[in-house]
């Protein structure tokens, strides 16, 4: 039986695998990290004498504050041997802190990877990285597999290049022999009433983004739970390596900013890239994501057949739309029929 610590647990994507695993009987102990209190979905798994699931608060950025808890008797006594890195995600902040010249980001998948390392209780390491890493070519005729080119280009978006340096680092450590190490490459991740994330141009707030004009890209799409499907798969998996995870659909990027609220407006293409060179040259390298960059401008779909292959993973389910309590159509992801 596996203990897990789960990172960002207190995030929508952390709620959902900690909520995966806490069913799964094949899991002893769960121990979420957050940066949050402790979230109210967690009161249900923490009842009894010996609760299954454990919280701790504590800044993931801090090499103090995670080597402690590394090295704390309450992780030894959980019997921890697994670590499943949730990124910070949804409207939490994505800049370098002030002593540190890294994204947070980046800081934080540094710090886990070294004290996975070097425990001698951590045996594995699931990861959840971004498709968004890839080069993108002109056109919709980018169909990625793992192999595919990342997007090495200097000039790339500092919020893509974050979600690169995050890749580099676990692909590095693949084929390790004391550490085990899967990374879960995502698009665009969508949960029930709307909510996006992982993708750079659309996650944080509501509210118009914009694209070049001529340009609606395909989105490549998966759901929340099936997010959370695909670690519990990794979890129990003895393989190692990098898997394209996705559902079978893919959305244009102006039906997508629709339904999730953040519509998105066509602009002539000059001007998206003079907003973007001034947003440079103004050192607000976060903007240029939002503003133009290949992910706006040129579709892409997964190949999933190794993650299916290898770990067992299909896609569970579909999006579809349904109303909302003001009368809204809001994005619903709902189970898919199943396939023979």
């Amino acid at each position: 039986m596996t203990s897990v610590l789960v990172t960002h647990a207190d995030l929508p994507l952390g709620r959902r695998i900690v909520k995966r695993l806490w069913h799964d009987p094949a899991v002893g102990q769960i121990v979420g990290v957050g940066e949050g209190p402790t979230p109210r979905a967690f009161d249900a798994y923490r009842v009894g004498s010996s609760p299954r699931l454990r919280y701790e608060r504590l800044d993931l950025a801090r090499q103090r504050e995670v080597s402690d808890l590394f090295h704390s008797r309450r992780l030894r006594e959980a019997g921890v041997d697994t670590v499943v890195c949730v990124p910070r995600h949804g409207a939490t902040p994505e800049g370098p802190p002030s002593w540190a010249r890294l994204p947070l980001r980046t800081a934080e998948a540094r710090i886990l990877l070294q004290h996975a390392l070097e425990s001698q209780a951590i045996r594995s390491l699931v990861a959840l990285g971004s498709a968004f890493v890839y080069r993108l070519d002109a056109g919709h005729a980018n169909h990625l597999s793992e192999s595919s080119d990342l997007d090495l280009d200097p000039s790339v978006a500092s919020s893509v290049r974050t979600w690169i340096d995050c890749d580099m680092l676990y692909h590095g450590e693949i084929g390790n022999p004391r550490l085990r190490v899967v990374l879960l490459r995502l698009p665009t991740v969508l949960a029930s009433g709307g909510y996006v994330y992982l993708n750079p141009g659309l996650e944080g707030g509501s509210g118009p983004r914009l694209r070049a004009t001529g340009f609606d890209p395909l989105c490549a799409v998966v759901a929340d739970k099936d997010v959370a499907r695909a670690v519990q798969l990794a979890l129990h998996s003895r393989r190692t390596g990098v898997y394209n995870i996705a559902g079978r659909e893919l959305m244009p990027l102006s039906r997508l900013g629709h339904w999730t609220r953040r519509p998105c407006l066509p602009v002539p293409g000059p001007l998206l890239w003079a907003a973007a060179a001034g947003a440079a040259r103004l050192g607000r390298e976060e903007w240029r994501a939002t503003l133009d960059g290949p992910h706006r401008r040129f579709g892409f779909s997964l190949d999933t057949r190794r993650a299916e292959r290898e770990l067992g993973f299909r896609p569970g389910y579909r999006v579809g739309l349904a109303r909302a309590g003001d009368g809204a159509m809001r994005i619903e992801t709902v189970p898919a029929p199943s396939h023979p």
